[in-house]
């Protein structure tokens, strides 16, 4: 349903990965649908799907180019736009006070920003895109606690009205979810509110 956010967790090896590979058809399910707005993902193109979903992924992935080409690659956005954007996810001060501004160099992989500014500029690109599905797949475990609760923070007010998933091996993760779905082996254990799990001796209570 619009505006919920769902956290997904499990141990290694439960099928978290396979699930989001199956959102984002980077694999096709063997039987079952997967229903966006009531569309069997498998019935539209790639491309119109991805529009429907953005991902902030836990290794966030920068190119060699720009600020701009990294936040905008195939330059629909205005500068203005970037910069609000910049704005929401605490870069814009950062940014602003480089010599080239937007088109300050980035090196392969990012090499040259930290980790926890990789995954703002991240969060940045699916600010820009606004997508209405937003997946967070263990992006918050390479970076530091004060970057986690600024991203936490970003997301709950910037995405509100957007669906969330959020995948990760950590209860705290996931706790203030409105849902929560347990994986395990590939199959689905328990569904229901996160703190009725807690409540139980559940295997999400258990993790």
């Amino acid at each position: 349903m619009e505006g919920t956010r769902v956290g997904v967790v499990g141990r290694t090896g439960s099928g978290k990965t396979t699930l989001i590979s199956a959102l984002f058809r980077l694999v096709e399910p063997a039987s079952g649908q997967i229903l966006i707005d009531g569309l069997n993902i498998c019935s539209i193109g790639l491309k119109d799907l991805r529009m429907k979903l953005s991902i902030i992924p836990q290794e966030p992935t920068l190119f060699r180019g720009s600020i701009r080409t990294n936040l905008d690659p195939l330059g629909l956005y205005s500068d203005n736009e970037i910069w609000e954007a910049l704005e929401k996810c605490q870069l814009k001060a950062t940014i602003s006070s480089l010599p080239n501004q937007l088109d300050s160099s980035v090196s392969d992989e990012g090499e040259n920003w930290s980790a926890g500014q990789r995954q703002l500029f991240c969060l940045g690109r699916v600010l820009l895109k606004r997508n209405r599905i937003l997946v967070l797949d263990e992006a918050t475990a390479s970076i530091d606690s004060a970057t986690d609760a600024i991203l936490q923070r970003i997301i709950r007010k910037q995405f509100s009205d957007c669906t969330v998933i959020t995948v990760a091996h950590r209860v705290p993760t996931v706790i203030d979810s409105d849902m929560v779905m347990v994986l395990s082996y590939g199959k689905l254990l328990e569904y229901d509110e996160p703190s009725k799990l807690m409540e139980i001796n559940s295997s999400f209570s258990n993790l």
